[in-house]
């Protein structure tokens, strides 16, 4: 099998693993008792927790530990959201139009307790302007929310200048970053961010466990209450081996950062290129550079993503048409259609994402096996190709 959805998930790292199987079998102790196998417990999580504070280049206090990255995002929206409306600062909230729907779907659910939202455009290639961000922000403007780089297409923000233009107004601001982890710093200092998401099964970690940055002296209300855990901010017990995980494989990741980010660029660039010169009317979709080393996001004329899907499946080559989270769905991707696609063209769309152990040789697989897959729908297609 040749596994080209890596920005869906990744594999479980066999050092990652190692790390995690002692508090599986050995260390049961609930971090919250007082006797010694409760205190082994806290002690682990507390290790983590100065592992991600060094990486973000923030205080152990301001590192919250979740069950997923879409609880993260709904934690510091809705979080801080509530937490200005209760000080009377506003209800206004600005996000874009090709954010994840963790985001989306929260800004939206808000709106249903007085709050509205504006959403920025993107351009062809997916950037949001600064000067957009500008003009969007309001007196009673309490949150932004902005994602790092982009999961379907790949496109990465400006957020250090995106960030400094919340500052200027004084409107926190927070990055999705799920997608960004391991290929590119999560310096909240330097990023100019105040809330920060990341998601530990998208750089070899476990699944169900993600973080939140929240910056000290945000505005923050919690939205899972019951406990005082992660100090009064997220309520129930730790999940010990997933924060575990989450620390060990954060840490390989930045270790490995700049070996990853060359060769992940070098053959999606291989993919992409390759794929543009065998199959006229090809799209790229997404910048040309500013994009995630392992992201290549194609559209093809006259076909439907999913039968793609579903023949290179045949061959044991595993993509995907977009998002994880809306796998199923007959709808276009909201993200390709932000871009100015239209909904045939969307349709046409599948995203290839590469990981650390993906070969020159697999890629050349694709590239062989593709080109008479998308010719053979096109043939039968009610449309005609270029």
């Amino acid at each position: 099998m040749i596994y080209l959805d890596h920005a869906a998930t990744t594999a479980l790292d066999p050092q990652v693993l190692a790390a995690m199987l002692p508090y599986f079998t050995q260390h049961e102790g609930n971090p919250s008792s007082i006797h010694q196998a409760g205190r082994v417990a806290l002690q682990a999580i507390d290790d983590a927790r100065s592992t991600a504070a060094l990486i973000l280049n923030c205080a152990r206090k301001e590192v919250i530990f979740t069950g997923s990255g879409s609880e993260a995002n709904n934690l510091a929206v809705k979080g801080v959201a509530f937490a200005q409306m209760q000080q009377g600062k506003g209800r206004h909230i600005v996000t874009s139009a090709i954010e994840h729907h963790a985001v989306l779907h929260a800004v939206e659910y808000l709106d249903s307790f007085g709050f509205e939202h504006t959403v920025l455009p993107v351009d062809a290639d997916g950037l949001i302007q600064p000067d957009d961000l500008r003009a969007a922000l309001r007196a009673d403007t309490i949150v932004v929310s902005l994602m790092y780089a982009n999961n379907e297409i790949g496109t990465v923000q400006p957020i250090a200048e995106l960030g400094a233009i919340c500052r200027e107004h004084g409107v926190p601001f927070h990055t999705d970053a799920v997608q960004a982890a391991g290929a590119y710093t999560l310096d909240v200092e330097a990023l100019n961010v105040d809330l920060l998401t990341i998601s530990a099964h998208k750089f070899y970690g476990p699944k169900g466990s993600g973080l939140l940055y929240a910056r000290r002296g945000i505005p923050f209300l919690p939205q899972i209450n019951g406990g005082g855990q992660e100090r009064r901010r997220r309520a129930g017990t730790e999940n010990v081996p997933g924060i575990v995980g989450l620390g060990a494989a954060l840490a390989l990741a930045e270790e490995r950062r700049a070996s990853y980010v060359g060769h992940c660029s070098t053959l999606r660039d291989r993919l992409i290129d390759g794929l543009l010169q065998r199959i006229p009317g090809t799209r790229l979709n997404g910048h040309r550079s500013l994009r995630l080393p392992n992201n290549a996001n194609l559209a093809f004329e006259c076909v439907e993503g999913e039968s793609v899907l579903l023949l290179l499946d045949q061959h044991g080559i595993c993509a995907s048409s977009g998002s994880a989270c809306t796998a199923g769905s007959l709808e276009p991707s909201h993200v390709l259609l932000a871009l100015g696609l239209s909904p045939e063209i969307a349709n046409g769309a599948v995203r290839f994402s590469l990981g650390k152990d993906t070969s020159a040789a697999e890629i050349d697989t694709v590239l062989e096996t593709l080109p008479p897959l998308i010719a053979r729908l096109q043939a039968v297609a009610p449309c005609e190709a270029a």
